[in-house]
């Protein structure tokens, strides 16, 4: 189904919209709308495809069996992250960090890279790395504490999770900076949230990739919620008008709407490849669930807001498209359904095998040539785990 909007006809982007704020009416937390006009939308939480003049060319040609790949890959994300969470909730990892309503802006903008870019994220690409072909449970296992991340950034240009807040975005820019200085037409995303944008080093980086035309995408995920702070505690603008300070575009994109993060994603994209410099993507959507397992969002926010949220569920609109459109029927859902399942039991009977990483590894590394101290406390606890069977053999 088709509609058309003139907020879809004229999306706004900082470089080039009206300058200033002074004067402007701020919008609550309740009155936002999915008609807001700095919006790019290009399919409705109810599944009707809105037609945009500027972004329409980057998916016109997208074809059903590719949209039914974009269904597949954010339902069997779903699926890996909420079998993470119960991991979680059964005491098998540490900790889990939830993309959960977040699916549609990490496919989306994911499956607009090329293999030749390169991923910096954070840590809660888990639809991202889906999409760079990292197979979910090297993921599992950072978390469980068996590995570091367990994948070789270089084997599909996605770099290990970050969980400084924001740094990433200066490795980002410096890898940019390379690429443009050694001639190539590939392009360098950063994945990072809301919170994260008030960061020194995210401001850091748009200041040398700005001076540099380095060709990095900077994607803000924003999902309203920098773990207990909303967004207007970050910023009196909306984020992507950020990037009008610093000299380069920024767009704003519906989060939900995964045709429109790869539409947006892609322009992005070629305009780095084509030397235009870096572009802020601010994905608007929303955090469904908690920052992480540790965390009650039920303390700071009501349900209202959540159910509000759920109503334009990504998976959701875009299944009403592919029916609507008879581009998908009963037998997929069915067989996406098994799909499903077995990944949810492949994942738990993975993390369930991981063996335990090497006790005395925690002392390697730590200085090039060694030192005293660690070598000090190496049999320190050496003599701590023999305590152990020492007990066991007394018994």
């Amino acid at each position: 189904m088709t509609v058309d909007s003139s907020a879809a006809r004229k999306p706004r982007r900082s470089a080039a919209g009206k300058a200033g704020t002074t004067g402007t009416k701020r919008t609550t937390r309740t009155t936002r709308k999915s008609t807001d006009p700095e919006l790019v939308q290009l399919l409705t939480p109810e599944g009707e495809r809105v037609r945009n003049a500027e972004y329409d060319g980057y998916v016109d040609g997208i074809t059903p069996d590719e949209l039914r790949g974009l269904y597949r890959d954010m339902v069997l994300t779903r699926r890996f992250d909420a079998e993470a969470t119960a991991l979680q909730r059964q005491g098998e990892l540490g900790l889990w960090a939830s993309l959960l309503g977040q699916e549609a802006a990490q496919i989306g903008s994911g499956r607009a890279l090329r293999d030749d870019d390169y991923v910096f994220p954070t840590y809660r690409e888990h639809g991202v790395a889906w999409c760079r072909g990292v197979d979910p449970t090297n993921l599992l296992g950072m978390f469980r504490g068996v590995n570091n991340g367990g994948w070789d950034p270089n084997g599909n240009n996605f770099h290990l999770y970050t969980i400084v807040i924001g740094s990433q975005t200066l490795h980002a820019t410096g890898y940019a900076m390379g690429v443009a200085k050694d001639g190539a037409d590939s392009a360098v995303i950063a994945y990072f949230g809301d919170g994260a944008s008030s960061q020194g080093d995210v401001a850091e980086s748009f200041t040398f990739s700005a001076v540099y035309n380095a060709p990095v995408v900077f994607f803000c995920q924003n999902n309203q919620w920098a773990i207990s702070e909303p967004t207007e505690k970050q910023s009196r603008v909306p984020l992507y008008q950020r990037a009008q300070g610093f000299g380069f575009p920024g767009v704003r994109v519906d989060g939900n709407d995964v045709l429109a993060c790869l539409a947006v994603t892609k322009w992005a994209l070629e305009r780095a490849r084509n030397g235009e410099g870096p572009t802020l993507v601010e994905a608007y959507t929303y955090r469904m669930g908690a920052h992480t397992t540790s965390d009650d969002p039920s303390r700071y926010r009501g349900d209202e807001e959540r159910l509000a949220w759920e109503a334009k569920d990504p998976i959701l609109r875009l299944r009403r498209f592919l029916e609507a459109s008879n581009h998908a029927d009963k037998g997929f859902f069915a067989e996406l359904e098994t799909e499903s399942e077995a990944l949810g039991r492949r994942v738990r009977e993975a993390v369930r095998a991981m063996p335990d990483p090497d006790h005395f590894a925690i002392f390697e590394n730590v200085y090039a040539d060694g030192h005293a101290l660690v070598d000090e406390e190496r049999a320190q606890f050496a003599a701590y785990q023999a305590s152990f069977a020492d007990a066991e053999g007394g018994h």
